[in-house]
C-alpha cells in the first residue's frame, strides 16, 4: 500500500490528501525531508509557490490573498522547520 503525498491540488492550494491549506504540517514536514540534501532550496521553492498561489488565487477570487497570511503559510515556517530539523540530525546538513 502507498502513502499519498500532502501535495498541492492548484489553482485552489489545498492539501490532495487532508483537504487543509497546502502547505498543511504533514506537507511541511515531507518538504522537510525531500530538502536535507539541500536545505537553502527548500526557501527558494516556496517562494516559487507563493507566487504561484498569490497568481492562482487572485485569479479564483475578487480579492487576492492577504500577503500576510500568504507569506506565514509559505515562507514564514521554514527557517524555524530547517533549524529544528538540523538540530535533531546535526551530522546531516551542510549549510556551507
Amino acid at each position: 500500500m502507498t502513502r499519498q503525498r500532502h501535495s498541492p491540488v492548484r489553482p485552489f492550494w489545498f492539501c490532495a490528501n487532508c483537504v487543509r491549506p497546502w502547505p498543511c504540517e504533514q506537507a511541511k514536514a515531507e518538504l522537510v525531508a525531500d530538502y536535507a540534501d539541500e536545505p537553502r532550496s527548500l526557501g527558494v521553492d516556496m517562494a516559487d509557490c507563493l507566487t504561484e498561489a498569490d497568481r492562482d488565487l487572485a485569479e479564483l477570487y475578487w480579492a487576492p490573498p492577504d500577503p500576510v497570511e500568504h507569506y506565514g503559510r509559505f515562507l514564514g515556517w521554514v527557517k524555524a522547520a530547517l533549524a529544528a530539523s538540523r538540530h535533531r540530525d546535526a551530522g546531516h546538513f551542510r549549510w556551507f
